[in-house]
C-alpha cells in the first residue's frame, strides 16, 4: 500500500516532492484540494477525503499546523479515529505541545494503532533540499518502521527516547533559532538608526565566525526587507509560547526568549503573520519598542 501525507503547505508539499523523488507511491490529501495538484502532477495519487487517505494507506504522515487540525484529520474524539487509526502508523511531523502530543500516543495506542513523533528542524528551502534536520520519538518497532521514510527528507534524524522526547528537542532547537533571528532583527534595527550601512554589516557578519545559513539568509531578508516565508512570524509565534511553556514546565527563568515571544506576538498583531519571521523586526518600530 502507499505513504499518505496529509497537509501540503509551505513546508508539506516540498517534503512530499522528496518522497516522490525516492520512488515512493504516496497518496495525498489536503483540506484545500487546490494545494495538491502540482503533487498530483509529479505523480501522486489524490484521494477524495481523509477517510479514504487512510483506507488506502498503512502508514500516514501528517504535517499540520495545529492541535485542532490534527484532531479534525484523525476524526479524535468520535468513533471514526478507531477506524482510521487501528493497524496504521501514525507520523506527526509538525510541532505541537509535547503533553498533546503524549495523549494521542496514548490514544493511538489504545486504538489499535502506531504512532511516531517526527517533528523537523529547518525551513522551506531545506525542506525543498531534503536536508531537514529530524527528532524522532516513539516505540522502537514504530520509530525503526518510520526512519527509512524520514530518511527521504532528512539529512539526519536524532533518535530520542519515548514521546515527547522529539518535540521536547524541537522546542530547545527553536529556543535557540527564534532568539537568534529577534536578535538579528534587533541589530538591523538599532544599526540602521545609527546610519551604519546595512547592506555592508551584512557582508560583515556574512564572511564572520558568527554566520550560518540561517543568520545570511535571515540578514539579506533584512537588508533588504524582502519577507516571503520560510517560516511565518505566525507560526513561529505560536512555537516561542510553547517554547515559554516548556521553561515554565521546567520552572527555568527564559528573558531572553520570553523578551522573543513578546516580539513575535507584536509582530504577529500588527499584522505580519504572514510574513517571513525576519519581520520580526517591525515589532521594534512599535511604540514599545
Amino acid at each position: 500500500m502507499s505513504i499518505g501525507f496529509v497537509g501540503v503547505g509551505h513546508m508539506g508539499e516540498p517534503m512530499a516532492h522528496n518522497l516522490l523523488r525516492a520512488g515512493v507511491r504516496l497518496t495525498v490529501w489536503n483540506r484545500t484540494l487546490e494545494k495538491s495538484r502540482r503533487l498530483v502532477a509529479a505523480g501522486a495519487t489524490p484521494a477524495s477525503s481523509s477517510s479514504e487517505l487512510f483506507k488506502r494507506c498503512k502508514t500516514v504522515l501528517m504535517m499540520l499546523r495545529d492541535n485542532q487540525a490534527i484532531d479534525a484529520v484523525l476524526g479524535r474524539g468520535s468513533p471514526v479515529f478507531a477506524a482510521r487509526v487501528r493497524g496504521r502508523t501514525i507520523v506527526h511531523l509538525g510541532t505541537t505541545s509535547p503533553d498533546y502530543s503524549r495523549g494521542l500516543e496514548a490514544d493511538a495506542i489504545a486504538a489499535g494503532g502506531a504512532y511516531v513523533e517526527a517533528p523537523v528542524s529547518g525551513s522551506c528551502g531545506p525542506a525543498a533540499q531534503g536536508t531537514l534536520v529530524g527528532m524522532v520519538a516513539g516505540h522502537a518497532v514504530a520509530v525503526e518502521h518510520a526512519l527509512p521514510v524520514l530518511g527521504h527528507m532528512c539529512r539526519q534524524v536524532f533518535q530520542c527516547g519515548p514521546v515527547p522526547g522529539a518535540l521536547r528537542m524541537k522546542l530547545a532547537v527553536n529556543h535557540y533559532l527564534i532568539g537568534m533571528v529577534a536578535l538579528l532583527a534587533e541589530t538591523m534595527h538599532a544599526a540602521g538608526k545609527a546610519k551604519v550601512d546595512l547592506d555592508l554589516l551584512r557582508q560583515v557578519l556574512d564572511m564572520g565566525p558568527m554566520a550560518s545559513a540561517v543568520s545570511r539568509e535571515k540578514l539579506e531578508k533584512l537588508a533588504l526587507r524582502e519577507f516571503s516565508p520560510q517560516a511565518a512570524v505566525r507560526d513561529v509565534s505560536t512555537i516561542a509560547d510553547l517554547v515559554m511553556d516548556q521553561c515554565m514546565e521546567a520552572d527555568i527563568a527564559a528573558p531572553l526568549m520570553q523578551a522573543s515571544a513578546a516580539l513575535y506576538r507584536d509582530a504577529l498583531a500588527s499584522g505580519h503573520g504572514d510574513e517571513d519571521m525576519a519581520a520580526v523586526i517591525h515589532a521594534f518600530s512599535t511604540a514599545n519598542h
